[in-house]
């Protein structure tokens, strides 16, 4: 390895090292969850492969890891064995025998995942997005991984109840993105950083260090097809942007949206911009629909860190208390300021002027605006 270069295993035990008494077992687990993600990225880019030698009755294939050769006692049962549900087998089976968690959540369970009586447990809960972007997978766009570490309470076995904890709680966050590189990026509440496989060596090694969102942009991330159910006060806000340098704003915005949200997070980490997956008005109602325990908090947490801003609109993404372990919530995040020209617009739901059309209604990409 060349010299100067600092590996991920190199990084946590000097983080630890800065914290006298520590016992390792953190800077053990983030290793370990590290692993995990390479399994995971070795797997996501041999795509529709993986899925022709998945047996019926599980396991994964080609012995991905030592403790994943087979499927291990325990796992709960997946219907689908899609991409997504492989890469939760893998997460919870190199994880759950360490010592180190008292259980897992992920997206793809119903319920918790206690770790087995057969392994010591842990002091640390595990909550993650095993394939974040999954439906990217059959046109090859990025997808990744998104996990958040909190503390188990000492109250003997495991409980639902347990993760239920406010983001401002998590000792860690981070999330792989699995594009042409595979990138891990990570806080521990000290500042946001960002490492790159090299498949040479097989570790993570640190590229983008203390990493920070400008916060001014002229680019924001939103799905344009959901415009008629968005409320009033996002509507607003997109059609400014929209406008241009004619408009209120006084200049030109792009707009982007990948559906991943791991791309659309370490794109805005690297050049500024703003995420909306706002509150809509579509049945069933619901208050949102990224899942706060393995979504909204974990990037929320990054994103603060990195000198940006996250919201739901109307509170602080980290300060909402979950109601149960798969709560779902708006989210809107990126640069801070015009996060909170949105929280504002927000807390004014009757001010400024929106547009009946739709987005492409007087101006679009076979109709252009009038002069």
């Amino acid at each position: 390895m060349p010299e100067g270069l600092k590996t991920l295993t190199r990084y946590t035990i000097e983080e630890e090292h800065r914290h006298p008494g520590s016992s390792g077992e953190f800077s053990a687990l983030v290793n370990v969850v590290a692993t995990a993600t390479k399994i995971i990225a070795n797997q996501v880019t041999r795509g529709a492969i993986v899925g022709s030698h998945w047996g019926t009755a599980g396991g994964v294939a080609d012995g991905v890891g030592e403790h994943s050769a087979a499927e291990p006692d325990n796992l709960p049962p997946t219907v689908h064995r899609r991409l997504d549900a492989i890469a939760n087998d893998i997460m919870v089976a190199e994880t759950q025998w360490t010592g180190h968690l008292a259980a897992l959540l992920s997206e793809q369970m119903p319920t918790i995942h206690p770790v087995p009586d057969a392994h010591r447990r842990g002091k640390y809960l595990l909550a993650f997005d095993p394939l974040d972007g999954s439906s990217n997978i059959d046109v090859n766009l990025p997808v990744g991984t998104i996990f958040s570490v909190l503390r188990s309470p000492d109250n003997g076995a495991p409980a639902a109840e347990d993760f239920l904890q406010p983001g401002v709680r998590q000792v860690c966050a981070g999330f792989t993105l699995y594009g042409p590189a595979t990138m891990l990026v990570i806080t521990t509440g000290s500042g946001v950083d960002g490492f790159t496989l090299d498949r040479e060596i097989g570790a993570f090694v640190l590229t983008h260090p203390r990493m920070r969102i400008p916060e001014d942009t002229s680019g924001f991330a939103i799905n344009a097809a959901n415009e008629r159910f968005w409320e009033r006060p996002v509507r607003r806000y997109v059609h400014e942007c929209l406008d241009g340098v004619e408009g209120p704003r006084g200049r030109d915005f792009n707009m982007r949206w990948v559906a991943s949200l791991v791309a659309d997070t370490f794109h805005i980490l690297t050049r500024g911009g703003v995420y909306l997956y706002p509150h809509d008005t579509r049945p069933p109602a619901r208050p949102g629909r990224v899942s706060l325990l393995y979504g909204a908090n974990p990037i929320a947490f990054i994103v603060e860190q990195a000198g940006g801003w996250a919201t739901t609109g109307g509170e602080r993404v980290l300060e909402v208390p979950p109601e149960q372990v798969h709560h779902q919530v708006p989210l809107i995040f990126g640069s801070r300021n015009e996060v909170e020209r949105i929280e504002r617009y927000h807390s004014e739901p009757d001010e400024g002027h929106v547009f009946d059309s739709s987005l492409f209604g007087t101006r679009s990409l076979f109709r252009p605006a009038p002069h």
